[in-house]
């Protein structure tokens, strides 16, 4: 097991902190003994994995725990349907395994995750513990996919957590934000491996606000950006085929000149330039929505989910009603309209499918997610406080890996297993080993 110490950040750079000790331990014996070891010095506990949260979720002046040495996959079960036909696998993945890894694991196998976000750099652990999903009204987020779990606790026990084992430890945990424990592995169910048609085009705002659902409903996986201060959206959709489909990816030479050049090194110095000069804005985000011509290409799903994000920006998302959505972002649009403030990242606009996942912000409705971005070098604060008044009057729920200012006061009334995850809390962890700064906000 290797320890170092030495500040922290996240990826965002929104985030820092000093931990007074780091440790990579690379087996659950390790990790057991890290956390007994911390919480007899009376230091507090926090796992971290590509530190891809915006909120402090990760951050602690105690010990800093990461499971990039505990990756790969343990096992692996056949699941059928109820006509008895193979319908996935539930597999068991170490925690620390980074979602770019897994997914060409799971693809030689014959599977895949059901969903996936848009930023493949995060540890399986941390995508879960956050709420990671992706888009689809038809799909709920990466949590949903949650079939088991092994959890060490304050006192150093490892527990495996099922509906049946452990159910009311399981609920919680596998959204639980790390503030029950250390997931050291988890068992995700997964479908056969498919591919993406991909269909990306140039649209209107008005256009798609004309049918919001409709939208949502166009395709398997459907989502878009707008670029504030413009009617311009650039729109994704994803429909779902069988893993044997011929593949037609994005060229080498495509992917490097838009993926790579136009998304990253030249949106960082577009970025730059609205920094300088804020009233271009405007005029930058006409010619940036207009940038990317329309593309259609077929490769594998976790190819084609995420897309690689190099320019630092700063995010809010809450989860609102689907039904409600149209009326945020008109909101929205005339808010920042209103208030003169700029910003050159987009507003991201996807679905999700109802789940039942305890502190999930999908749980028991359908939701339309929305994140408002500011780049890293541009002031957020009043443009994310008008935003997060809207998106309550809609009554949205927080993203948990996003900037907000909910506090377990506020989320209590709103979520209606609250006080049963505070529950458990209260038994796993009296003397919050697993406390920080954020999991004191938003949990009493």
């Amino acid at each position: 097991m290797s320890a170092s110490t030495g500040p922290w950040r996240n990826w965002a750079g929104n985030v820092t902190a000093n931990p007074a000790e780091r440790a990579a331990p690379a087996t659950v014996a390790e990790v057991a003994s890290v956390v007994t070891a911390a919480a007899e010095r009376g230091r507090t506990v926090k796992c971290v994995g590509a530190g891809h949260s915006f909120t402090p979720a990760a951050a602690t002046d105690g010990v800093l725990v990461s499971l990039d040495d505990l990756t790969g996959i343990e096992s692996i079960v056949p699941t059928r349907a109820a006509d008895g036909t193979v319908d996935g696998a539930d597999v068991t993945v170490w925690a620390g395994t980074r979602l770019h890894r897994l997914g060409p694991l799971l693809w030689d196998l014959g599977l895949a995750q059901p969903n996936l976000g848009d930023f493949a750099e995060q540890s399986l652990a941390g995508a879960v513990s956050t709420g990671t999903h992706g888009t689809g009204a038809g799909f709920p987020g990466l949590p949903a996919t949650v079939v088991g779990l092994q959890l060490v606790t304050a006192d150093g026990s490892v527990l495996s957590c099922t509906r049946e084992s452990h159910p009311e430890v399981f609920e919680s945990a596998r959204l639980g934000l790390g503030a029950l424990g250390i997931i050291t592995k988890m068992t995700v169910h997964c479908v056969p491996a498919f591919a993406l048609r991909a269909e990306e085009q140039p649209w209107t705002l008005d256009a798609a606000l004309a049918d919001l659902e409709g939208f949502a409903r166009s395709a398997d996986h459907a989502e878009f950006f707008w670029f504030p201060h413009t009617g311009n959206i650039n729109v994704k959709r994803n429909t779902r085929l069988p893993g044997d489909a011929v593949l037609a990816p994005v060229s080498r030479l495509r992917e490097l000149v838009s993926d790579e050049f136009l998304s990253n090194e030249v949106y960082d110095v577009v970025c730059r330039a609205a920094t300088r000069r804020p009233a271009l804005t405007p005029r930058i985000n006409r010619l940036t929505s207009r940038a990317l011509s329309a593309r259609t290409f077929t490769d594998r799903s976790y190819r084609v989910f995420a897309s690689p994000r190099r320019v630092r920006f700063t995010e809010m998302e809450y989860a609102v009603p689907v039904g409600c959505a149209a009326d945020v972002l008109t909101d929205l649009r005339a808010a920042i309209d209103r208030s003169g403030i700029v910003t050159p990242i987009p507003v991201e606009v996807r679905f999700s499918a109802a789940d039942d996942v305890w502190l999930s912000t999908a749980y028991g409705r359908d939701v339309c997610y929305i994140a408002v971005h500011q780049y890293h070098a541009m002031d957020h604060r009043e443009y994310f406080r008008f935003a997060e008044e809207i998106f309550l009057a809609a009554d949205g729920r927080p993203h948990w890996g996003k900037m907000h200012t909910r506090t377990a006061a506020d989320l209590a009334p709103a979520l209606e297993h609250f006080d049963d995850v505070v529950a458990v809390r209260d038994r796993l962890d009296p003397d919050r080993v697993f406390a920080n700064e954020y999991t004191d906000q938003v949990l009493p």
